[in-house]
This record gives structure tokens, C-alpha cells and sequence, in this order.
């Protein structure tokens, strides 16, 4: 079986050692290197030529934007996953138009860690391939509230968990996209007390607020492709659809 070599770049010694212990622990992932030096990170990514660099934006001597800016005109780079303490719109850009394919905010499990790793590289192996399937379900909120942190919707507003839910929905059952008035507005509504029309005015503040931030190229980076350009936004129904169908497709690797 051919392994997923990892690159762990953490200043947190003791995170770190965390993050080698439950990468290594899962089948078909390999961790070939962990320092909490950006410049020796620089090294080990062209000594090592791992496919998974996990990064924390603060590392010593160079931070982590400075390694990714390293290795962006190389032929061959690893995909990168980042943790950042910040929230800062900008800063979630930058990472993202480097090449970031996740940025996780810390505090964050290493479990979760793990599970991005397992999807940013699972078709290097069957293994790790079959490992997401079982953990898919468990970790589908996870993936949702990652691309909602990644393009700028907020979880403290009520579209946030109408949109989860209906991306849920939409999900276990495609077709539900086809009648979202009749079908998909009550159901949340009921679930969450209130009425069909106030469920579908949040979730279009929901991304009226995600576009307003004009994180268009994050948003075209979580769906590999140019979607949208400048002011121009999805509809209620495009936009679940979108990162529904993204979610099925991911769960068919």
C-alpha cells in the first residue's frame, strides 16, 4: 500500500508531537518530518517531498505564508493544510490563495487534523480512501462549518445553521434542491421553530454576508474552479446545491 508522506511545520512542541502521534497511528499515513523552524520546513518539503504539509502560520525564523510562498513556483508542491489562530479575513484569503485546501482555526482536535489529511490526500491510497468512508458521516457538520469558515459566513447568525441543514438535506437527498419553497424551507423551519419564509431570508443573508466580505477567490478555491466572479452571488438553491453536490462528490473518492 503506498503511503501519504507527511510534513508536520508547529512551533507547539507539544502539539506537534500530538499531531505525529495520531497521523502516524492512521493507516497508510506516513509522517516524514516535524519541526517548528519555517526555514528548516523549506528544507524537509524539498528533501522529503511530502504530499500533505500541515502548517501553523507562526513557526520560528519564517512564518508560515513565507514557506508556502517558497515552494509555489515548484513544480511538484505538497498540498497544504494551515492552522491559524486568527479569523481575519485576510488572512484566510492569503492562506487560501497560496494554495491553502483547509484552514482550520485553532483550537483544533488532531482527530480533525487527521481527517483533512485523509481528504486532501486520500487518492494516494485505497486505505486512507476506505478510512474517510467510515469516519464520512461523523464529520460531515466538520466539513460544512470548514467551508463556511473558509468563504465568511459566521456562525452566530441563524442562516448559518439553516444553510448547514438544508446542505445536509440536500445531501442525504438531491432532489430535495428541486423544491426548496415546498420542501426544504418548512422541514428546517419545523426543525427550528420558525416559519419557511424567515428560514429562507437567513439563509440568503447567510451569503449575502460570505459575499459581502469578497471572498470570491476562497470560494472558488474550495470548489476548484472560477464559479463566481466580483459581485455576482448564487441563489439559495445554486448555493446549497454547490457545496451539496461538492460533499457527495468527495464522498464518491
Amino acid at each position: 500500500m503506498k503511503q501519504i508522506s507527511i510534513l508536520i511545520l508547529e512551533s507547539n512542541e507539544t502539539f506537534a508531537n500530538e499531531l505525529k502521534t495520531a497521523l502516524s497511528a492512521r493507516e497508510g499515513f506516513q509522517v516524514c518530518g516535524v519541526t517548528g523552524d519555517g526555514a528548516e520546513g523549506i528544507e524537509l518539503i524539498k528533501s522529503h517531498n511530502p504530499a500533505v504539509v500541515v502548517i501553523s502560520l507562526l513557526l520560528r525564523n519564517l512564518d508560515g505564508f513565507t514557506v508556502m510562498e517558497s515552494v509555489r513556483k515548484e513544480a511538484k508542491r505538497p498540498e497544504f493544510i494551515v492552522m491559524g489562530n486568527f479569523a481575519d479575513d485576510k488572512i484566510i484569503n492569503r492562506a487560501i490563495a497560496l494554495g491553502a485546501r483547509y484552514y482550520l482555526m485553532k483550537p483544533i482536535s488532531v482527530e480533525v487534523v487527521a481527517d483533512r489529511v485523509a481528504e486532501v490526500g486520500g487518492e494516494e491510497s485505497p486505505g486512507v480512501r476506505e478510512s474517510v468512508e467510515r469516519r464520512r458521516a461523523g464529520s460531515l457538520d466538520e466539513r460544512i462549518s470548514g467551508i463556511f469558515i473558509s468563504i465568511g459566513i459566521p456562525p452566530h447568525i441563524k442562516g448559518y445553521a439553516y444553510l448547514r441543514e438544508g446542505i445536509k438535506m440536500a445531501v442525504a437527498d438531491p432532489h430535495v434542491i428541486n423544491n426548496v419553497t415546498k420542501g426544504l424551507y418548512p422541514v428546517i423551519g419545523e426543525k427550528f421553530h420558525t416559519t419557511a419564509s424567515k428560514v429562507e431570508r437567513a439563509i440568503r443573508h447567510a451569503i449575502e454576508v460570505a459575499w459581502n466580505r469578497g471572498r470570491i477567490e476562497a470560494v472558488n478555491a474550495i470548489f476548484g474552479a472560477r464559479v463566481y466572479i466580483g459581485t455576482e452571488k448564487p441563489t439559495n438553491s445554486e448555493f446549497i446545491a454547490l457545496v451539496a453536490d461538492k460533499l457527495i462528490l468527495e464522498s464518491m473518492m
